[in-house]
Formats: C-alpha cells, structure tokens, sequence
C-alpha cells in the first residue's frame, strides 16, 4: 500500500509557498519512485471558512490516517474578531495535541551563502548549526486552568496555567539526548528553573534522563541568558531542549542568525517518528497573494519529512543540495538582504529548486 500525506496549505502566504514545495515534492516522488500519493485538506482560517471549524473532525480523522503531514500556515487578520475556541491558531494547536506530536525539531542552519545576510557579523555566526528541540503538546498553551474575567471593581483579568508532567519532560529530554548523540554529543536544557516550579521539575529530570547517556555533555541555562547568548555567541550551541513557550521563542530568534525567517523547517513528530511538517515562519498576510514569499522553508520541510518519517535519506540530500544550488546562482526572495544576488518571487524560486533536483 503507497503512503499518503495530507497537504494543509492553511492561510496567509501558506497556499503560496505550499504550491512550490508540492512541485518539489512531486519531482521527488518520480526521480526517486518513491510512489508517495497526495490529499488535500484545510486547516486555521480556511478551515474555518469552509468547516465553520479551524480543525474539521473529518480532516482530523484524514491527518490521523495520512503517513505525514504538510503545513503551510496559519492565521490572519481576517479571523482577529471571531470566538478565540475558534480562532486558526486553535486548530494548528489542536492537531499537534491529536496526533501526538510532542517532538519538534527545528534547525537552524546557516547556508554559506547567506552569511551576509544575517544580522550579525559573518564570524559570529558563519558555520552556525543549531538544533532547537521544543515541548509541543504540553505546557503554557495547553494549560488549564486558563480564563479570562472581570474582578468585581470591573478591571479585567486574565491567566494562564503552565504545567508539565514527569512523563513530559522525561520523554522531549530523550529526544533531546538522542538527537545530541547523534551530532556533537552536546545538549542544553533551557528553564527558569530560579522562579518557575515548572521549570524545577523540568531540570530534577532532565539530570535524571543525563544518567543514561554518559557521553552527552549537559549544561542548563536559564531562558533569558540562553536569548542573549544566542546573539552573543550563537556557535555555542549544539542541541537546545526547551518547553513549549520557550522553545518557540528562542527558534524564532535563531531563525534570523540564519539570514531569514524564510529559510527554517520544522519537524513535529510523534512517538514513531509520524510527523506534521512546516515552515517556522507564520502566515505574512501582509504580502499574502503578491507572490514574493520564500517557499524555502517548505521546501526544506519536505526534506525533513523523507527523512525522519520515511528514511529517504538520498531524497532528502537531493532537496537540500538543490537548495544549496540555487542559492549558490545567486537567487533570494526578498526577505533574503543579500548584494549583488538577483531577487526573484515565489514560483520562481521554487521553479529553480525543482530545475536543480532535476539535474542532480
């Protein structure tokens, strides 16, 4: 029986960047005979406009059936107004707890040629090769009690609850380690284990979780000193493991040592390895529909889902290396600041990246 993947282009510039990666995809299927079929589906916002949900219990049920899944993006201005229940980020948050998707793994690597395009010196962060693994089920977004109310002077009032199991952070911690041992043996765990009980159990074990690979390096941080090392010396870092909150700010603040946004894949997986993949970035309805997006990131995605949830390594290569080719001729979309490169929209892009596959 051939694989499925479900394909959830979502909102914003998702349908965009979600038409390259699929091109790519499709090329990839054939070069390699990897006989991999496609189904496509709505998620967020364009859910909601079609389902009247932004996570339709018949497209739950198809992600659950699907072999891998495809993001592009969610969210939008569009949606700002309606019930928060129901709002597209709701949707994306619910399939990752549905599915299990606990793991997520985002690189963040420079690419030699975009070296002057970060925004730090090219020696800062020249060879940077991180890798963030994020808590994604569990924490301060699932957390309830959650509420918002009115005090009886009428001042308005919110909170949040941030709880973490010892079976949580005992499970994203051997990710963690397993991914560590696997590259430089080096992993940090970032906490505010000085102010959150949270964060204390959090680290209890993770030192716990250490005992068993000897020959990992453990260091702990504290989240606000791991932000300002990651611009003071970003190299530092090998493997990071983090919480959920945490984890997706720091990603994000590492995404732009790499030159853009627009350039960082993400792997979300369950405890065998069947994943949701997608860009780090987030809709841009600001440029949604004008064609200029980077489609990389999803491209990229694609990679990581041939090889962790597939283990089609040389597929996986050839994707990264026709990246690496087309940067290599001097194209960037505009959110990439390079001189003397040639900037280029959305298909075009990914039309280069799907020209370079061939070649290989």
């Amino acid at each position: 029986m051939s694989k499925q993947i479900l394909i959830l282009p979502g909102d914003g510039i998702g349908p965009e960047i979600m038409a390259e990666a699929v091109k790519v995809l499709n090329l990839a299927n054939d070069k390699f005979g990897l006989g991999y079929e496609l189904s496509f589906d709505d998620l967020g916002g364009a859910a909601y406009d079609r389902y009247g949900s932004p996570l339709a219990d018949e497209t739950l049920e198809r992600a659950r059936a699907a072999d891998a899944v495809l993001l592009g993006a969610v969210g939008g201005p569009k949606w700002d107004t309606i019930d928060p229940a129901l709002r597209p980020e709701r949707g994306l948050l619910k399939i990752r707890s549905e599915l299990g998707l606990f793991g997520n793994l985002r690189p963040a690597i420079l690419y030699p040629q975009l070296a002057e395009a970060s925004t730090l010196k090219p020696e800062v962060v020249s060879g940077l090769d991180i890798l963030i693994v994020r808590e994604l089920t569990g924490g301060i977004y699932f957390g309830k009690p959650r509420e918002r109310t009115t005090l009886e002077n009428g001042e308005r009032m919110a909170f949040d609850t941030l709880p973490y199991s010892e079976s949580e952070v005992r499970r994203i911690a051997k990710v963690g380690f397993d991914m560590a041992m696997v590259r430089n043996k080096k992993l940090c765990s970032v906490d505010k284990a000085n102010v959150l009980a949270s964060s204390q159990l959090w680290r209890e074990v993770v030192e716990e979780v250490a005992k068993d690979y000897p020959e990992v390096e453990l260091s702990h941080m504290y989240v606000d000193n791991a932000a300002m090392q990651l611009v003071r010396a970003p190299k530092q870092f090998d493997v990071i493991v983090t919480d959920n909150m945490f984890g997706d700010i720091l990603s994000d603040q590492a995404s732009m040592l790499t030159g853009s946004i627009g350039m960082l894949p993400s792997a979300s997986l369950d405890v065998n390895n069947k994943g949701m993949y997608e860009p780090c970035h987030g809709s841009a309805p600001d440029i949604a529909g004008k064609g200029i997006a980077n489609p990389l990131a999803t491209i990229l995605s694609v990679s990581m889902m041939l090889r962790y949830s597939f283990g089609q390594v040389a597929a996986a290569d050839a994707i990264e290396q026709a990246v690496s080719q087309v940067l290599d001729q001097g194209l960037r979309t505009g959110d990439i600041q390079s001189a003397g490169c040639r900037q280029v929209g959305t298909a075009e892009m990914g039309d280069a990246v799907v020209a370079a596959l061939k070649n290989l």
